[in-house]
C-alpha cells in the first residue's frame, strides 16, 4: 500500500541544510504540507537537522536515515551529494538553484529524471546575463562588477565569466573562503571603482549573513545585487530571480506525489515559471542613486 492509503501512517521527511529551520523556504514547505494534509504533530514528521559546515551534512544525512525517513529533501547541490551518499536507495526531492542538474548527473532528463532523484530546477546560472542587463539598467556608468562567490556559487561565477565580456563588464571576483566571511574587510580591500556595484548570489552563507552584508555593503557605498527577496528586505539594492514561495511549494507538491505512490524517476522535473524583480529604494537613497524610471516599471515589488 501506499504512504497515503496506510490508515494513520506518518509521513517522516528528512532535510538537513546550513540555514535554521526557520528560514523563509524551510517555512513555506511546512506550510504547504499543511495545506495539502500532513499536519505536524498528527500524521507528518519534519526531520530537520541544520549543520554548520558543508563538511557536516553527509553524517547528519546518515543519521536521519536511521530514523526511517519516506522522502529526502536536499536545497543545495552539496546537500543533494550529501544525501545520495547517505540515503542510496530513497526517494530524494531537490531544488536545484546553484547548479544545472542534468550537466552534474544527479538527472538523466527534465523529463525523465530516472532515478531516485527529482524535484524544482531554477536556472540561476542562466540568469547570469539577465544580471547583468539589469545591473547595466540601474548604473549605465558601471563598467566594473565585484563578485563575492564560494564553493556553493561556484556554478553562478562562472557564469557571470561567460556572459560580462558580451556586455562590456568586468569582474573583479572574490572568493570567500573562511567562516566567517569578512565582508566588510573585502569590501574595503577593493579599488573604489571596483566596489560601487557587488554581485553576491546562490550561496545559503549570503542569505545567511545578509544584514551584516547589506550593512557593509551600504557602509561602502555598494549596490548589491542580491538572489532572494529577503536580502533585499535587509538592505540590498536589488535581486531578480525565481519566487521562494513557488519553488519550495512545488518541493512540498512533489513529497507528496511521492508519498502517494510515485516513483521520482516517472516525475518530471519542474522549472519555477514566475521571477519576481525587487528593488529596495530606501538603499538607493542611502547610495545616493536614483533608480530609473523604466527599471521601476518593471519591479514586481519596490520597498520603501
Amino acid at each position: 500500500p501506499t504512504l497515503a492509503q496506510t490508515a494513520g501512517k506518518t509521513l517522516r521527511v528528512a532535510a538537513v541544510g546550513l540555514l535554521p529551520r526557520s528560514a523563509p523556504h524551510w517555512v513555506i514547505f511546512v506550510q504547504r504540507m499543511a495545506e495539502i494534509g500532513y499536519l505536524e504533530g498528527k500524521n507528518f514528521v519534519f526531520d530537520y537537522a541544520q549543520v554548520a559546515t558543508a563538511d557536516a551534512l553527509e553524517a547528519q544525512y546518515r543519521e536521519a536515515v536511521t530514523r526511517k525517513p519516506d522522502v529526502v529533501v536536499a536545497g543545495t547541490e552539496v546537500s543533494l551529494l550529501a544525501a545520495r551518499a547517505a540515503a542510496s536507495k530513497l526517494p530524494i526531492v531537490m531544488i536545484a538553484v546553484d547548479h544545472d542538474p542534468i550537466a552534474r548527473g544527479h538527472v538523466a532528463s527534465l523529463a525523465r529524471p530516472g532515478g531516485q532523484v527529482t524535484g524544482v530546477y531554477s536556472q540561476n546560472s542562466e540568469l547570469a546575463a539577465k544580471h547583468l542587463q539589469l545591473m547595466k539598467e540601474m548604473m549605465p556608468d558601471v563598467a566594473t562588477a565585484a563578485v563575492f562567490w564560494d564553493w556553493s556559487a561556484a556554478n553562478y561565477w562562472a557564469a557571470l565569466q561567460r556572459e560580462a565580456p558580451k556586455r562590456g563588464v568586468k569582474l573583479a571576483g572574490v572568493e570567500l573562503t573562511k567562516r566567517p566571511y569578512e565582508y566588510e574587510a573585502v569590501l574595503g580591500g577593493l579599488a573604489a571603482a571596483e566596489r560601487r556595484f557587488l554581485i553576491a548570489q546562490s550561496s545559503p552563507f549570503f542569505y545567511l549573513d545578509r544584514v551584516a552584508l547589506a550593512q557593509a555593503a551600504i557602509k561602502h557605498r555598494t549596490a548589491w545585487f542580491a538572489h532572494l527577496r529577503e536580502p533585499v528586505a535587509a538592505g540590498a539594492l536589488m535581486q531578480y530571480g525565481a519566487t521562494t514561495a513557488e519553488m519550495w511549494a512545488l518541493a512540498a507538491d512533489y513529497v507528496d506525489q511521492i508519498a502517494k505512490g510515485a516513483k521520482p524517476a516517472d516525475l518530471p522535473v519542474r522549472q519555477p515559471t514566475r521571477f519576481e524583480l525587487t528593488i529596495n529604494l530606501k538603499t538607493a537613497r542611502a547610495l545616493g542613486l536614483t533608480v530609473p524610471p523604466a527599471l521601476l516599471a518593471q519591479a514586481d515589488e519596490v520597498l520603501e
